[in-house]
């Protein structure tokens, strides 16, 4: 069965992901570890920590992953906006080892027309910095959009990334389909998805895969626009969904990031992509896409 979920708010209490995240139907749910626009965040209380710990456990939601601040720049070449990215990023894995969360996911930032290979630099340092002080929270990068400066669009230089972290254990990839796709990676046809994942296998592994963020497109195919889109409304599509949620990355966690808007809401977008899981096999048995 494919693990799906949505990105929660813990507005008001922590704890209260858990709630928001059985009201619409989790097997997994993801949630900001504190203020997503700012440096600074509540500390949480040790009520709501224990309260989480409970809900979740009864609950049986599992994995839950963190997610980073927007603001952080792990490859920012200005010392300053650096030096506080990677103690935001000490600070979110504190926060996630504290409510028992073990996985983390932080976009990985831009070298702000400085190159990528500083860019690349920059990122290995600070997170060799991080899992070197803090507890064994596995980080998750996720991948780009191919957007001017960006680093870690590509599936080469997040392997770039990988190969030089101290502790291989402690980094992964969350790969989100709305920026591989504005990256220029095919995901709506058969053989281009069969294409996409054959490229991360060879350059990452797919072992290396802990968490897909389930978002369609508002903009094309290599257009390096980061803009997400309810499930089959955007440029990937309904029939794109459909060969994603019958290949293997349907084997790996599904947290959807989409819009929540007077065209759809949650509810809709958890019911596309159940149907559309495992509709290959409902539709036209014997003839399940090969990868």
């Amino acid at each position: 069965m494919v693990k799906f979920g949505f990105h929660v708010s813990i507005s008001g209490s922590v704890d209260k992901a858990v709630d928001r995240a059985l009201e619409q139907d989790c097997d997994v749910f993801q949630m900001f570890t504190g203020n997503p626009r700012s440096w600074a965040s509540r500390d949480f209380e040790e009520d709501e920590i224990e309260a989480f710990k409970e809900k979740k456990l009864k609950a049986g939601l599992d994995p839950v992953f963190g997610h980073m601040p927007y603001i952080l720049n792990l490859a920012s070449p200005d010392d300053i906006v650096y030096g506080r990215s990677i103690e935001s990023l000490k600070v979110g894995m504190r926060r996630c080892r504290a409510l028992g969360v073990s996985m983390l996911v932080t976009h990985i930032g831009s070298h702000l027309g400085q190159g990528p290979d500083l860019g690349v630099a920059r990122v290995v340092g600070a997170l060799n910095e991080a899992i070197k002080t803090e507890a064994r929270i596995t980080v998750l990068l996720e991948n780009g959009s191919g957007s001017a400066n960006k680093v870690g669009s590509s599936f080469e230089e997040l392997q770039l990334i990988l190969e030089r972290i101290s502790d291989v254990s402690r980094v992964a990839i969350c790969l989100d389909t709305c920026h591989a796709f504005a990256a220029g990676y095919e995901l709506r046809t058969i053989g281009g998805l069969a294409s996409t994942i054959d490229s991360f296998v060879e350059t990452i592994g797919l072992e290396r895969l802990k968490l897909v963020h389930l978002n369609d497109s508002v903009g094309g195919l290599a257009t390096g626009i980061d803009h997400h889109e309810h499930i089959g409304l955007g440029e990937i599509g309904t029939d794109g969904f459909r060969v994603i949620l019958n290949s293997p990355l349907a084997e790996i966690p599904m947290i959807m990031e989409t819009p929540i808007d007077e065209r759809r809401g949650n509810a809709d977008n958890m019911q596309i992509v159940r149907s559309l899981a495992g509709s290959w096999i409902s539709t036209t048995p014997g003839n399940i896409p090969q990868y």
